[in-house]
């Protein structure tokens, strides 16, 4: 694969593993978008929009938007024009009926995923990350028992996709303990092992 075919990736790992972080330099690295539902969805909250409404009420119960919404969001933000030649998925496919959802999209385009980036993060360290930030940010969404929740879904439902895209070959399994700087450079060198090069101009 050469640069200009670009880089079709997704990032999965537990809230605090950093992936938002990650994923925007890896995507920055790579010359692609990033496209995380998280901040799709904090901009409609951001618009007041009907949408907005919807996912703030869900939001604050420490719960997921539904599977046909978060689709709904995603396939219009894959069909524009600058995600033609690749980009980085962060916050979906979440489980393994939007996995399905995501193979049909992308199937449609004669596409697939070129790699899946897994950061491994101990519960520990996702619950100690989580809660340092709610402090410094005031955030009141998370609270502790809602940290608990989230992560318990994603054991439960995100979790399993990654046996999927084993069965696949495509994950490559990252320690997502270290600096910033560490994580990058353990990603990067997982890629280019797959023969995804970095953009140029990165």
């Amino acid at each position: 694969m050469t640069a200009a075919q670009g880089a079709r990736l997704l990032i999965v790992g537990p809230q605090g593993s950093g992936k938002g972080t990650q994923g925007v330099r890896i995507a920055e690295a790579f010359g692609i978008p990033a496209i995380s539902t998280g901040d799709m969805f904090r901009a409609a909250i951001a618009s007041g929009s009907e949408l907005g409404t919807q996912v703030t009420e869900i939001i604050q119960a420490g719960n997921l938007v539904p599977d046909e919404l978060t689709t709904a969001v995603v396939r219009d933000r894959l069909a524009q024009a600058d995600a033609a030649h690749g980009f980085l998925l962060d916050g979906y496919p979440r489980n393994i009926g939007q996995v399905g959802d995501l193979d049909e999209f992308l199937g449609g385009r004669g596409e697939e995923l070129d790699a899946v980036i897994e950061l491994v993060v101990p519960r520990e360290e996702s619950i100690e990350r989580l809660t340092v930030r709610a402090q410094e940010q005031g955030r009141n969404d998370d609270t502790e028992q809602i940290i608990a929740n989230r992560l318990a879904i994603y054991e439960r439902e995100t979790a399993p996709i990654l046996d999927v895209y084993r069965e696949r070959g495509v994950v490559d399994e990252i320690d997502g303990v270290g600096t910033l700087d560490e994580i990058t450079a353990r990603v990067i060198a997982a890629l280019e092992q797959r023969g995804l090069m970095r953009s140029a101009a990165a």
